[in-house]
């Protein structure tokens, strides 16, 4: 059994091959950073709407800016994306139905496989977002019937909407089916986007890095000067686009594990164990700490005001102390004596608190 199950962790028929949990483990590596990185914008937009509001309102603008700068970094330096650079891959450009012996990861891709790599690597997950999003706006729409029933638009978007889990589940399907034949050998590619981009992934080899440490070595040596002005603003901003793709990927990398970290702190099955381990009984009403012989005592029945002993009305509570009094008793009361009638906390009719019962 063992046996039949070797080309689970190992390599194959092909030495170089990646096995099936490096090829799903980069898959959601950029799935991982994205929901963190919106979880960054939205603090940042709601701890400052006017400055960092438009993190949130165009994020998902923003996030394919930057996974196109980083992309593109990786596939021209790499021949990999980000992630399968993380997990030590690279992406041999195929012809036909034969991979090209022995393809230098520093060389990058040939312009055809690159361009096709680039555009599915960051156009798909782009609009795959926005079609999700659009799906949950028109069932909104379709749940508080905003358009008439009549118009020939409610038809249309009724039939998008019935239609549309069938073509997620056979886009999906697609890659399970994928990933089943790469398993059982079937298959070189682990996904269908990358048979559509002409590549096929393999591992890194000890020449690969060489080759690497070398490129890396040779690009931070010094450069001669252009004369021409067009030349210096050309190469200005070659390397302005270098240094942001580095400054991307070098702190992608640093940070992939605190990302994660944030991904399973996010997560539903992890908030409902932190709900069921802070859920604590409340707390008991605070201590009577006013001793007068005038202070009024805790009536029995919840629903009697303490001041005016009858049932009350309009009521509001101290955010002081807690307890609830008639609005017209508690307003005098503090408005006289600046503190709670109980407990005899320092209160300011500011801390009366309206409360709205479900009947009012």
């Amino acid at each position: 059994m063992a046996e039949h199950g070797a080309h689970l962790t190992t390599a194959s028929a092909f030495e170089d091959r990646p096995s099936i949990f490096e090829v799903v483990a980069q898959d959601s590596l950029m799935s991982a950073v994205r929901p963190a990185l919106q979880h960054v914008a939205k603090v940042l937009a709601e701890s400052n709407p006017d400055r960092y509001g438009f993190l949130w309102r165009w994020f998902d603008e923003l996030y394919t800016l930057l996974d196109l700068l980083l992309q593109q970094h990786y596939l021209s330096s790499c021949s990999a994306s980000f992630s399968e650079n993380f997990y030590g891959l690279k992406r041999v450009p195929l012809r036909g139905s034969r991979r090209l012996p022995s393809w230098p990861a520093p060389f990058g891709l040939p312009q055809k496989q690159h361009w096709k790599s680039l555009c599915l690597l960051v156009l798909v997950p782009y609009l795959k977002t926005k079609l999700e999003k659009l799906v949950s706006r028109l069932r909104e729409e379709d749940d508080y019937s905003i358009h008439p029933p009549s118009s020939s638009w409610k038809r249309f978007y009724r039939a998008f909407l019935a239609a549309y889990p069938f073509v997620n589940l056979a886009w999906e399907g697609g890659f399970l089916a994928q990933q089943l034949c790469y398993i059982l050998g079937k298959a070189r590619h682990h996904s269908p986007l990358l048979r559509l981009a002409g590549v096929h992934l393999v591992r890194l080899t000890a020449e690969d890095l060489q080759a690497l440490e070398k490129k890396l070595l040779a690009a931070s040596a010094a450069q001669p000067p252009t004369c021409s002005v067009k030349g210096q603003v050309k190469s200005a901003v070659k390397k302005a686009l270098g240094g942001l793709a580095f400054s991307l990927s070098t702190g992608l990398s640093v940070g992939v594990f605190f990302l994660q970290f944030l991904e399973w702190w996010y997560s539903s099955e992890n908030q409902e164990t932190i709900k069921s381990l802070t859920a604590l009984p409340a707390p008991p009403p605070p201590l009577h700490l006013d001793h007068d012989t005038a202070s009024p005592l805790l009536p029995k029945l919840r629903t009697i005001c303490p001041l005016c002993r009858k049932i009350r009305a309009n009521d509001t509570a101290l955010s002081t102390s807690g307890f609830v009094f008639c609005y017209r008793c508690a307003y005098n009361y503090v408005r006289s004596h600046q503190r709670c009638p109980i407990t005899g906390y320092a209160t300011e009719l500011q801390h009366l608190v309206k409360l709205y019962m479900p009947e009012n």
